[in-house]
């Protein structure tokens, strides 16, 4: 057995969403140690963590009280399924989540992460229309290059095409609207609440041309992720939940990653004023410590399956794992305790601001977000807003940034789901020591990039 940790990951652990040729001959980037906002690989080098993990890690590395948890429940009680029995951390982590969401959103249903949690929520907005007689609603519609995970009913809620068509022939019955990409928008880009209506309209009218009688949901993250960090135009969620309403249709509230904090709300539809009928939640509940999901769903969902024999026939063997609840129900006492939520509320304004310093690059675009969650979109041509072309995309997105980044010290996204973005989501500890030592790695290595252009 080799004795080289990066040539046996290189040749027995499958790395995920890797092209894994790009590691015939070179080292496995490895790291082994966290410690508040950064992280260290096998050679010491430290690193700024710009995505939390991938959106994870809110409380920081190096939390000893969230292993210390994991180590006291490992040792009271490993193990056991919440399959028609249940276990205290699992009840008490679901009468806490129960109490932090928004209107009737009573009941949790545990999964292991997110992926899971968008399946579970179209499986039961499935059978609940069944129960209440109206058996034709199958469909969901989400949003253009939109991503909801890997699962196959949840890859088809995904709207990135690309992510799909390795997998087809998917689950049946997935429609995509447009997203609130306002920087791309070809209608109202000059006006966020004509341009929000717009939006939010686009879901009444596909509602329309499936037939009401078929549409059971409609899945939205407060801020979309992929594409690069959309946030909600002013009314837009107002408008979706008044169409919802008129048509009968679940609204989903995919919060797996702006759930715990990264907006500055426990639940990111309570940063923008809405109440969803599910919310779907996971990464942040434990800070990344153990793995955790959750669907959140309302009372009035969850009703006919509280009644005679309805069963929802569905579950996951580690869900709501008494290790991953006890660590859960910890971090939580961290968010009150330290007060992350309004941490990042003071200082989400200053990060901003820190990025758009970066607006003066000739290859910044766009930069965008809410909360401790933000996208920079880059260009070719600022005036027009002319994007890269494909092999550009490759040359200097995948070829050059991520790897420069990373050498630079900043671990963080360069990505092109839909235009090419460096995405920063810290741990929610993070200060303006973070911000500027983010910003003036991304302006270096950016201004190079330019170059290469």
């Amino acid at each position: 057995m080799s004795k080289d940790p990066s040539k046996n990951a290189h040749d027995h652990l499958w790395m995920h969403f890797t092209r894994m040729s790009s590691y015939q001959q070179a080292p496995v980037p490895t790291i082994v140690r966290g410690e508040g906002t950064h992280i260290y690989d096998t050679n010491g080098k430290r690193y700024l963590d710009g995505l939390a993990g991938l959106f994870v890690v809110q409380a920081g590395h190096g939390r000893t009280e969230l292993a210390e948890a994991a180590n006291k429940q490992a040792q009271d009680l490993g193990f056991f399924p919440i399959w028609s029995y249940a276990h205290p951390k699992a009840v008490e982590l679901a009468e806490r989540l129960a109490h932090h969401a928004p209107g009737d959103l009573n009941k949790v249903f545990f999964t292991t992460g997110g992926g899971e949690a968008v399946e579970t929520a179209w499986k039961l907005a499935k059978q609940f229309h069944k129960l209440n007689g109206a058996p034709g609603k199958y469909k969901v519609i989400s949003r253009n290059v939109a991503y909801h995970g890997t699962p196959h009913g949840a890859l088809s809620i995904t709207g990135l095409p690309g992510l799909k068509a390795p997998f087809e022939p998917l689950v049946p019955g997935a429609h995509k609207v447009p997203n609130t990409n306002i920087y791309r928008a070809a209608a109202h880009g000059d006006d966020p609440e004509a341009f929000g209506r717009w939006a939010a309209d686009q879901i009444e009218q596909q509602i329309l041309f499936e037939g009401p009688e078929t549409v059971a949901a409609v899945f939205l993250e407060p801020v979309q992720n992929a594409g690069g960090c959309f946030p909600p135009p002013p009314g837009y969620f107002q408008r979706v939940r008044e169409i919802c309403d008129q048509y009968d249709v679940l609204l989903v509230s995919d919060e797996v990653i702006c759930a715990f904090g990264r907006l500055g709300t426990l639940f990111g539809c309570d940063k923008f004023g809405y109440v969803p009928d599910i919310i779907t939640c996971a990464k942040g509940m434990t800070s990344g410590y153990s793995p955790i999901g959750a669907a959140i769903i309302s009372d009035r969902i969850a009703e006919p399956f509280w009644k005679g024999d309805n069963t929802f026939l569905h579950g996951y063997t580690f869900g709501g794992h008494p290790v991953s609840a006890a660590v859960a129900l910890a971090n939580l006492d961290i968010f009150e305790r330290e007060g992350l939520n309004q941490h990042v509320l003071d200082n989400e304004g200053a990060f901003l601001a820190t990025l758009r310093r970066l607006l003066d690059l000739p290859i910044v675009g766009d930069v965008r977000g809410d909360g401790f969650f933000y996208g920079i979109e880059l260009v070719k041509d600022k005036a027009t807003k002319e994007t890269f072309t494909e092999e550009e995309s490759e040359r200097i997105l995948f070829g050059f940034l991520s790897k420069a980044l990373f050498d630079a010290g900043l671990y963080c996204r360069a990505d092109d789901r839909g235009d090419p973005v460096v995405q920063l989501a810290p741990p929610l500890i993070s200060d303006q020591s973070v911000f500027d030592e983010a910003e003036g790695i991304l302006r270096s290595v950016l201004t190079e990039a330019w170059t290469k252009l």
